[in-house]
C-alpha cells in the first residue's frame, strides 16, 4: 500500500481540499490499492483528528463541514470499489442517525463497511424522528438496528427508539448496537441495546459473529 497516496487522503481531509481528495481517491484506484484499508489509513484517521480538533474547539463548525466535504469527494469515488465484492448474507440492517442529531459521516462509513460484508442496509438518515425509526423496523423487520449520536442531549432518542420497540412489539428477536461519542457499553445495557461499537470496524465483526452465532 502507498503511503504517499494514504497521506495525500488524510492530508486533504485535514486541508479541507477536496481536489487533493478526488486526485488521491483515483490514484488509490490507479495503483489497484486495499479501498478499504485507504479509507480507514487515509479518510478516517483524517476525520478522526479533524473531531478530535473540534472537541478541544481547536477548530469550528465551518472547518468540520470542509473536512467532511473532502473527505467525501474522496470517499464517494471509492465507494462503488469496496462494495464491488460484496456477497448478499441475506440480513438486513436498519440504521440511523438519531432525533436531534445531523452528524452522519459516522453512520455512512458504518454503513458502507456493513454493505460491503453483504447486508441489505435500511438507511433512514441523519435527525430521524424516533416514531418515522421504530415504524421502519415494524414494516421492513430487520434482523438488526443500527443507531448513533455524536450529541449528549439526544442519546435520549436512543431509549426512545428501545421503548417504541417495546411497545410495538418488535424488540424481540432483533439485535441492537449503538454507536457514537458520548455513547459507552454502559448506556447500552441501561438503555437494553445488545452491543456498543467503538467503531466501524468493531460494529461489523459483533454482526458477523452474531451471525455464526444464529444470532
Amino acid at each position: 500500500m502507498s503511503t504517499e497516496t494514504i497521506s495525500k487522503l488524510e492530508k486533504a481531509v485535514l486541508d479541507m481540499d477536496e481536489h487533493m481528495a478526488r486526485t488521491a481517491a483515483n490514484d488509490v484506484l490507479k495503483q489497484k490499492m486495499d479501498v478499504v484499508g485507504a479509507i480507514n489509513n487515509g479518510l478516517v484517521k483524517g476525520m478522526k483528528t479533524v473531531a478530535q480538533k473540534y472537541e478541544k474547539e481547536e477548530i469550528y463548525l465551518p472547518q468540520v463541514l470542509a473536512s467532511a466535504n473532502a473527505f467525501y469527494a474522496a470517499f464517494d469515488i471509492l465507494r462503488p470499489h469496496m462494495l464491488a465484492g460484496a456477497t448478499s448474507s441475506g440480513k438486513k440492517v436498519a440504521i440511523c442517525v438519531v432525533e436531534g442529531d445531523i452528524h452522519d459521516i459516522g453512520k455512512n462509513l458504518v454503513k458502507t463497511m456493513i454493505e460491503a460484508n453483504g447486508y441489505t442496509v435500511i438507511d433512514k438518515g441523519r435527525d430521524c424522528p424516533v416514531e418515522d425509526f421504530v415504524q421502519t423496523i415494524v414494516d421492513e423487520g430487520p434482523h438488526f438496528v443500527a443507531m448513533s449520536t455524536l450529541m449528549t442531549p439526544t442519546m435520549k432518542s436512543m431509549r426512545r427508539v428501545m421503548e417504541g420497540m417495546k411497545e410495538e412489539g418488535v424488540r424481540d428477536g432483533k439485535k441492537v448496537i449503538i454507536g457514537g461519542g458520548p455513547v459507552d457499553a454502559e448506556f447500552a445495557s441501561e438503555i437494553g441495546a445488545d452491543f456498543y461499537g467503538d467503531d466501524e470496524n468493531e460494529g461489523v465483526k459483533w454482526l458477523k459473529e452474531q451471525d455464526k452465532r444464529g444470532g
